[in-house]
């Protein structure tokens, strides 16, 4: 098994990888076509090839502005002009990539069909897991705000903390005064459906149908402020898992008398839940600690000291601190506008499709029972500019049930 894909001098192409080069070409644009819808994160950013024979990293470039030229010319004297100002960032690329198998249980035509079909559903994973990677990376910048009400902290967020039109312009403002330039005339917003259904209540909101956009894009909603959203249930949701396999939340038993940052837990933990344990923060009357370290054996688990004083007593319940009060689920609303940050484009050797055929792997395969097909991507996002993209954090009436 471990020569399941070594390839045979037999085959021809491209790569070895199928014995077609129109066939390659054919799948692969497959691959792109099912892929490139869900690439909601990628479609804004400033798009870098992968450099050939380049090494693991990829530059993005932006241009800087020139201060004003305020002093007036003298009569008869050049002025010295300018330099191009680059900012450059470099980024590491790495590969992401899977598979499936087919079976030889199908005659030729139904093999073909088979790998058609897997390549479809293999797209879909492709895109999805693309544009996860880039929205993590921008989800991780700083110029970030929160919904209506005096809140400072992602864990001060709760139900009552929906989007409204008033934080969309406050955050639309920050991206003026940062300097951003729009996209196509607007800025741009990826929201998530949840959190859409919120903002659409509002009079002020224009849905897509309102303003007809000769250069719609997939997902547009609707636009408020010059800003025009697009919807992704891919948008980033910030909410805990549940802390242990077996309950969502901890409930305090017993606390050390000598060191109250030890706490014993009512639930049973479970040796792979004391690892996993390890590092959650949890949360409880709007204050978050971090767990240091976990025992199965005894059910206890110790936060980190500079968190001794959130409001923990007996029976208190613990839940999950990496959303909003109480766990409260927290949406991303991402601002963006031009520059705002990089990625790597899929084409031109970004995202690939991988065809091995029956008998391909040599003696791996000496029965000529298996082919494969899979995908693989070098991949990398960063930001650019932190002024011209804003994150708006809120929650939503839709999820009340955390």
């Amino acid at each position: 098994m471990s020569e399941l894909n070594t390839n045979t001098t037999i085959q021809t192409g491209e790569g070895q990888e199928i014995s077609s080069v129109e066939m390659k070409a054919y799948y692969d644009t497959e691959l792109i076509r099912n892929a490139e819808p869900l690439l909601i994160h990628d479609r804004f950013g400033q798009k870098r090839f992968i450099p050939k024979n380049g090494g693991k990293t990829i530059e993005f470039r932006r241009l800087n502005p020139f201060p004003k030229a305020s002093k007036p010319l003298v009569e008869g004297v050049t002025p010295d002009g300018k330099k191009l100002d680059w900012s450059k960032l470099s980024a590491t690329v790495n590969q992401y990539g899977d598979y499936v198998t087919i079976s030889d249980m199908l005659d030729l035509t139904a093999v073909d069909n088979n790998i058609l079909e897997a390549t479809v559903i293999l797209g879909d994973q492709a895109g999805r897991t693309l544009d996860t990677v880039t929205r993590e990376v921008i989800n991780a910048g700083t110029n970030v705000q929160y919904g209506e009400g005096n809140v400072k902290h992602r864990y001060e967020l709760s139900s009552s903390n929906t989007i409204s039109v008033s934080a969309v312009k406050k955050a639309i403002n920050t991206l003026k005064k940062g300097g951003a330039k729009k996209i196509d005339g607007s800025y741009i917003a990826i929201i998530h459906s949840d959190v859409a259904y919120d903002l659409m209540n509002d009079y002020e909101w224009q849905s897509v149908k309102e303003y007809n956009p000769e250069n719609w894009y997939e997902g547009e909603i609707g636009r408020i402020y010059g800003c025009r959203f697009i919807e992704t249930n891919e948008a980033k949701v910030f909410k805990g898992e549940d802390l242990i396999e077996s309950s969502r939340n901890l409930t305090v038993s017993s606390i050390d008398s000598e060191n109250s940052t030890i706490l014993t837990i009512q639930q049973d933990i479970t040796e792979n839940d004391a690892v996993n344990l390890v590092g959650r923060k949890i949360q409880r009357g709007g204050g978050v600690a971090t767990i240091v370290a976990a025992n199965a054996a005894d059910n206890t688990i110790t936060i980190d000291k500079n968190a001794a004083a959130i409001d923990i007593s007996l029976y208190s319940e613990l839940c999950p601190g990496e959303g909003g009060y109480e766990g409260c689920p927290v949406y991303s609303t991402l601002f963006i506008g031009a520059d705002a940050y990089g990625v790597t484009e899929v084409e031109g050797g970004g995202l690939k499709t991988i065809i091995k055929q029956l008998g391909s792997a040599g003696s791996g395969d000496p029965l000529d029972q298996r082919a494969t097909v899979g995908w693989k991507a070098v991949k990398t996002a960063a930001i650019l500019s932190q002024p011209f993209m804003v994150r708006l954090e809120t929650a939503s009436s839709l999820n009340n049930n955390y």
